[in-house]
This record gives structure tokens, C-alpha cells and sequence, in this order.
């Protein structure tokens, strides 16, 4: 009988299908349409110690090839996410892990020590809570911190060290395709208690207004994703998984069956799926048949017999 479960960080998942953060919301929108206990998990919106506006400015520009978006971590905020989303998030039946974002090392260890304190809260009432956080070191869209966590090594350690000493929840680090070296901060992330990373967030990229003639966007750049940044994020995976022996969430275009089996034969534990949710609003629940689909027709009875054969 074919199997599509599998593990991330000791967290069981019914496939390896993750709605990726800032495309799901909070599962809200999508739950009318499908019923998520159908994805392995959802990941919410990136969430910052306190409120956030966004980035002014156009923030969602469509390429031939994907989306560009400059969004700026726009979010409630965590302590409203407590009082008004988590209860709801965690009544799907399915993993939920927690984005968390900061523009300061203080920001990212007080939200993950909020996030820790009301998920023991609950789990000892016998409540489900929060069962990872995802630590985005790789936003390319605000001013402070955000990506300049992500490309440096020092700087990456610092705030990693500092989160994991502040949560007993398992810790998936998410990684910028910009990082001056991947493989090295993948391995710093790992030796400082990291129990998974996901990678790749978008990649920076400029649109222009030659009527206007300036960029599309406020801030000149804005982050990439889509189908366009497949194969780039595919090698990532790939270099990534074979340099630490953690799990490896796979990020990047996947739009397809065949894309996630081609993570997952590159190294990855389970996949994101981001952008495809705004061209198939029922994505995770199409890609979890078509990938059943696929295996049967490949001959493949668990994901375990192929991952990492590349």
C-alpha cells in the first residue's frame, strides 16, 4: 500500500504537503474549500512580536513566471494571533507551525517565548497548540533585520542561538536563497539546535515602470516566486540536504506532483507549497491525490524508498 505520511522534526504529517507561509493566511480562506486535515500542515502568516503595516506601494506584481511581492511582513501581530487565530488554526486536524519573524534578536526571542508559553498552556489542558516554529531569518522586504539575519553567518548564529534557548518547541529554520553561503549557514543553523530548515524563501527581483520610469515597487526590490525559481531552489535543497543530517523542508515553484517527488529525490522531508495557492485555490488537496496517483504509477510504495537518491 503506497504511504505519503511522514516526520518533520518529530511532528507526524499525513503527507508532505505544507501550505507555505504568507500564502495561506491563517487556513481560514482555504478551509471553505477543502478540508485541510488533507495537508500535512499549515504555516502561518509571519508573525512579528507587534503589528505591522506592510510596505506602502504596489506589493503583488505578476511576472510570466511567477510572482513578485513585496508585502513586508504585514501581520497582526502575536498576541492578537493568541487571542484571535490560534484556536481556529490548530481545529483543522492538521500539523500547525508558526512563522516568526523580527527586526531584532529581543522581537524574535520574546515572540517565540510567547508562542512556547501559550502552547504548554494549552497542551496541559489537553488542548492542540503550536507544534513547530518556522524562524524566518530570510525576508527580503523589510528594513531592519529580516534578510541581513539571513546572509550572514555571524548574524544567523546569533539570533538562532538566542530562539532556541528561548523555546522548547521544535525549530525549523528558514533560509534565504541569498545567504553568502548556504551549505556553511545550513551547518551553523544545525550546530546551534536548529531541528529542521526550509529553504528557499523568494529571491530579490525588480520590476519597472518605464512609463512612470521608476520601479514598480517602493522599495525598489521585491522578493520572486513562482515556477521561475524552481530549479534554483531545487539545487538549494539538494546542497543543502547533503550537508547536514536535520530534515530539509524543499520551497520553490512546485506546482506539480512531479515537483514534489523531484524534492524529495533531491533530499527533501516535505515540501511547501506557496504561489500555486493562488493559482489553484484547492492546490494542497489536488497535489496529495495527483501525488498518490504519481507514485502508483511509478511503481514507488513510500517516499522514504526515493528521498535523497539524487
Amino acid at each position: 500500500m503506497i504511504s505519503i505520511d511522514c516526520e518533520l522534526a518529530g511532528v507526524p504529517l499525513v503527507n508532505p504537503i505544507l501550505a507555505a507561509s504568507g500564502t495561506f493566511g491563517f487556513g481560514k480562506p482555504y478551509a471553505d474549500l477543502y478540508p485541510l486535515r488533507k495537508l500535512g500542515g499549515i504555516i502561518s502568516k509571519g508573525l512579528t512580536l507587534t503589528p505591522r503595516f506592510g510596505n506602502s506601494g504596489t506589493r503583488l506584481y505578476e511576472t510570466p513566471s511567477g510572482i513578485m511581492n513585496s508585502i513586508g511582513l504585514e501581520n497582526p501581530g502575536i498576541h492578537a494571533f493568541l487571542e484571535h487565530e490560534l484556536s481556529e488554526m490548530t481545529s483543522h486536524g492538521t500539523a500547525v507551525i508558526v512563522n516568526l519573524g523580527g527586526g531584532t534578536i529581543r522581537e524574535y526571542t520574546e515572540g517565540a517565548e510567547l508562542l512556547t508559553e501559550a502552547s504548554l498552556k494549552l497542551r496541559s489542558s489537553g488542548k492542540r497548540a503550536v507544534d513547530m516554529i518556522e524562524l524566518n531569518i530570510s525576508c527580503p522586504n523589510i528594513k531592519e533585520g529580516g534578510l541581513a539575519f539571513g546572509v550572514e553567518n555571524e548574524q544567523a548564529q546569533e539570533v538562532v542561538r538566542a530562539v532556541r534557548k528561548a523555546t522548547t518547541l521544535p525549530l525549523l529554520v528558514k533560509l534565504s536563497p541569498g545567504a553568502r553561503d548556504l551549505k556553511e549557514m545550513a551547518r551553523m543553523c544545525e550546530a546551534e539546535g536548529a531541528d529542521g530548515l526550509s529553504l528557499i524563501n523568494t529571491i530579490q527581483a525588480m520590476a519597472i515602470d518605464i512609463r512612470e520610469r521608476r520601479s514598480v515597487f517602493d522599495r525598489a526590490y521585491a522578493g520572486l516566486s513562482g515556477p521561475a525559481i524552481k530549479p534554483i531552489a531545487l539545487r538549494m535543497v539538494h546542497q543543502v540536504a547533503r550537508s547536514v543530517s536535520i530534515p530539509v523542508v524543499g520551497i520553490g515553484g512546485i506546482s506539480s506532483a512531479e515537483d514534489i517527488l523531484e524534492f524529495i529525490m533531491a533530499g527533501a522531508a516535505a515540501v511547501q507549497i506557496g504561489t500555486y495557492n493562488f493559482i489553484n485555490l484547492r492546490a494542497g488537496d489536488t497535489l496529495a491525490e495527483e501525488l498518490m496517483e504519481l507514485m502508483e504509477s511509478e511503481g514507488i510504495q513510500s517516499l522514504d524508498d526515493i528521498r535523497g537518491i539524487i
